[in-house]
């Protein structure tokens, strides 16, 4: 089946089922083309957490589609693709957590929403990039647990005050892997372009930046900024989301900053989600009522950039 045909097909099963389209902005472009809504971790937990629709489709990595049933206990997720994990938030389970938390009885947990519902339910509070450190500023513990970016824990314990911050030795691979010498091949190319990179990256890398920014400060940041180029650092695919809402400007991305988990969903795996309205995100109910609590305490702190 062509292009046009599986959007079309995926368009008239949507309207069918009442469903919604949910896309992180590091899918395929194909796939934010069909999606009703496209953000970053915070903006699409929002939006499951408001919708109406009574299937959600979500095309994204299996946490997110994870926190969209934290969220959604009565509504059916489905996930087009299973494989569509997420690596990062496989380097920290609930039970080495628990032990941490043994060795450090007063200090709170801080799980990235990048981490599974298992240690979500184990957690004080979520956070997103974008609110990290305002998350983690809002907490009157003095010792913070990060789970599980270390890279996006050393970028938060930059800014946040009189806090000891015990640093999971997790990393996203896509972010860890950009460097300086990425932005620098990019900045003699385009020398007039600002640097915006994702608070995953390394200290080194956001050093060498203008900004670090999560992915939806990169849009909102790329519509009021005067410039017209931007060096991006963070998932290339962004920048086709970029470049759409903003075709005047330019945007050079890291060319092999990729997320293979990210990849994994396609126009087919959607309409085949719409078709048998499966797979289905299944939680245990015990670990959805835990996990819910620093989802939504996150959210009341809101965004940070």
């Amino acid at each position: 089946m062509d292009t046009a045909h599986l959007i079309e097909n995926i368009r008239l099963l949507k309207d069918r089922h009442n469903a919604i389209i949910l896309a992180h902005n590091y899918q395929i472009p194909e796939v934010q083309d069909v999606a009703d809504v496209i953000g970053d971790s915070l903006d699409l937990a929002q939006q499951a957490a408001k919708t109406n629709a009574e299937y959600i489709i979500f095309c994204g990595v299996d946490f997110m589609a994870e926190s969209a049933k934290i969220l959604n206990p009565e509504k059916t997720v489905i996930h087009p693709s299973t494989d569509a994990q997420c690596p990062m938030a496989a380097m920290v389970d609930a039970e080495l957590l628990g032990s941490l938390k043994e060795e450090h009885p007063q200090a709170a947990v801080v799980a990235y929403i990048n981490t599974t519902a298992k240690v979500k339910a184990i957690a004080d509070i979520c956070c997103t990039s974008s609110n990290g450190a305002k998350v983690v500023n809002s907490l009157p513990h003095k010792e913070i647990i990060f789970v599980p970016d270390r890279n996006l824990g050393r970028y938060v314990e930059r800014t946040v005050t009189e806090k000891t911050m015990i640093l999971w030795p997790g990393i996203c691979s896509t972010h860890h892997n950009i460097t300086t010498d990425d932005i620098a091949t990019l900045k003699q190319q385009h020398p007039g372009a600002e640097v915006l990179v994702h608070p995953e990256c390394t200290l080194e890398v956001i050093d060498c930046a203008d900004h670090a920014f999560s992915t939806n400060g990169m849009v909102n940041h790329a519509k009021t900024s005067e410039s017209k180029e931007f060096i991006i650092g963070t998932e290339k695919d962004l920048c086709y989301r970029l470049k759409k809402e903003n075709p005047t400007k330019e945007f050079y991305p890291i060319p092999r900053a990729i997320c293979p988990a990210m990849k994994k969903i396609t126009l087919e795996k959607v309409l085949n989600s719409l078709e048998t309205l499966e797979p289905r995100i299944r939680l245990p109910q015990d670990i959805m009522k835990r996990a819910v609590v620093p989802l939504k305490k996150m959210m009341d702190v809101g965004r940070g950039d």
